[in-house]
């Protein structure tokens, strides 16, 4: 399985230049394959902000809904991967039929970035306030840039 990179050379492919490319790519074949209405509890994927500074790696999600219970974060093999479910939100014995508009995404969801080989794994930390899950995905101190002096 091949995983998304967050470490980026500074230019990446053409679709990088239009951010919503892929997921109004997305939406259309939703719409096409589910209009039904079928996807709402189909896998899904939260977005993700991924910034660098000279500290280290942050990635950011929003998780509106969920809880800290609801995600799981885990380092290995040099793989970053979040997931957990969303859950359908319905009273006991009641079906969904009484909906007219369904937007909302439920179910099962994974996002998975390959590290760069700075990041160390041993001093990753995630906290999940207001819905956002942060992580922190800090430089080794051998990757960590060094003043050399000039003599």
């Amino acid at each position: 399985m091949t995983y998304p990179v967050l470490w980026r050379a500074r230019r990446g492919p053409l679709w990088n230049e239009f951010p919503g490319f892929p997921r109004d790519v997305d939406s259309i074949f939703a719409r096409f394959f589910n209009a039904g209405g079928a996807h709402r509890l189909a896998t899904w994927s939260p977005l993700v902000d991924v910034h660098e500074d000279e500290s280290g790696i942050h990635v950011s999600t929003e998780l509106p809904g969920l809880s800290r219970d609801d995600v799981q974060v885990t380092v290995e093999d040099g793989v970053l991967l979040i997931s957990g479910e969303k859950k359908l939100e319905t009273e006991e014995g009641e079906k969904d039929s009484g909906y007219h508009v369904m937007e909302r995404r439920y179910g099962r969801f994974e996002r998975s970035f390959t590290l760069p080989r700075g990041v160390d794994a041993t001093k990753v930390s995630a906290k999940f306030e207001n819905g956002v899950l942060n992580i922190d995905l800090p430089k080794s101190d051998q990757a960590k840039p060094k003043q050399i002096p000039v003599k």
